[in-house]
């Protein structure tokens, strides 16, 4: 989100010059952190409406469009696993900046040359002004970007994979599972709501509060809410239903980072994701789950928040810890029943090109993934 997650804000201009500094400013002095959710809300339907509330609309098109999803970022995590479950990675190209930025924006420093091999920029900045040249907002991913022109479409990450679900199904692959099926959606809107206010964002009202009384209040927010999802948890496999939705998708990039980054540097401190039984075999679960531990880099996620973050974390020293081999540890969650994927298939092998490097994920049998 703004630059990686809805923190630092970098403003509009199409300089490239010196000035801008590659520290991020996340804390405001004595100020509870508020997330900007002001997004680009621009639409890609299905022949092309505008959405309900009257924001533009793009036609589906497989081939036309890309997005920008980097790794690091829980937010962009999510597009990347949704994209992944449902079978679009021929319909829409992905690319994937590196773990860090500077003030201006995302870069593609893991391509080639730095420069995105389909869009042909070096920062996912230039996308934003090729639509809007004053764009004054952070420069945030995800975001998708019309291939054709080089211009952002849209970067409202919340409803980029709600999309993807409804609007892009000719596109789906056989034995695609329903991430957000009709019968299910007033619930999965009420989990998700909670689960971002509390949860998602929860952790960075932590990270980024500006006094102890900020700090506090979010401390005390985020641990009711996992209280609540480890009471709920304890008794179904899933969010919602019996089933794999959107509900767990949002849930399962904060949980992912919980303990590599969220616990330390967040001071999200109470207690470790190894340490609640319920809500960590519910995360092995699905990390165990084809499409989701399969796009989860914890090199970048370490790297992203502990060299960003120069505020929190000034000496810019990435931990060693902590020990991820648990990952891959037995869950024994299929007693509580439910189908990950109710009539459907896991998706097949990641597309070549888009796997987690080597050693960047848990250690554990060639076979995990």
């Amino acid at each position: 989100m703004s630059q990686e997650t809805g923190t630092g804000q970098q403003t509009g201009g199409t300089g490239d010059g010196a000035g801008h500094s590659t520290l991020g400013a996340y804390v405001t002095g004595g100020a509870e952190f508020t997330r900007d959710t002001n997004y680009i809300e621009d639409r890609i339907t299905r022949d092309g409406r505008p959405g309900t509330d009257g924001e533009p609309g793009w036609p589906v098109e497989a081939g036309r469009y890309r997005l920008i999803a980097a790794r690091a970022c829980p937010w962009a995590n999510r597009t990347v696993i949704v994209r992944r479950l449902l079978g679009l990675e021929e319909a829409i190209s992905l690319g994937q900046p590196g773990p860090t930025h500077d003030a201006r924006s995302w870069t593609f420093d893991l391509d080639p040359g730095g420069v995105d091999p389909v869009l042909g920029i070096k920062r996912i900045q230039t996308a934003y002004f090729r639509r809007f040249p004053d764009y004054p907002r952070g420069i945030t991913v995800p975001a998708i970007v019309d291939v054709g022109t080089g211009a952002v479409v849209t970067n409202n990450f919340p409803q980029i994979t709600l999309d993807f679900s409804t609007e892009w199904t000719d596109f789906h692959r056989p034995g695609a599972p329903k991430l957000y099926p009709e019968d299910l959606r007033p619930e999965i809107d009420a989990v998700n709501k909670r689960v971002f206010t509390e949860v998602n964002n929860g952790v960075y009202r932590c990270g980024f509060a500006g006094s102890q009384e900020a700090y506090n209040d979010a401390y005390a927010r985020l641990w009711t809410a996992m209280d609540w999802l480890e009471e709920r948890l304890s008794s179904q496999r899933y969010l919602v239903g019996d089933t794999i939705t959107e509900a767990d998708v949002r849930l399962f990039t904060t949980l992912a980072r919980f303990d590599a980054v969220y616990h330390g540097h967040f001071k999200c401190n109470r207690q470790k994701l190894t340490e609640m039984p319920a809500l960590w075999g519910y995360a092995r679960d699905l990390f165990q789950t084809p499409g989701f531990g399969d796009t989860i880099d914890f090199v970048q996620i370490k790297q992203h928040y502990y060299l960003v973050h120069g505020d929190i974390n000034p000496t810019g020293i990435v931990p060693n810890g902590p020990e991820l081999s648990g990952w891959l540890d037995a869950h024994g969650r299929e007693s509580l029943g439910g189908r990950p994927f109710g009539n459907g298939t896991p998706p097949g092998p990641v597309r070549p090109g888009e796997e987690v490097a080597p050693g960047h994920g848990p250690v554990g049998p060639e076979s995990a993934f």
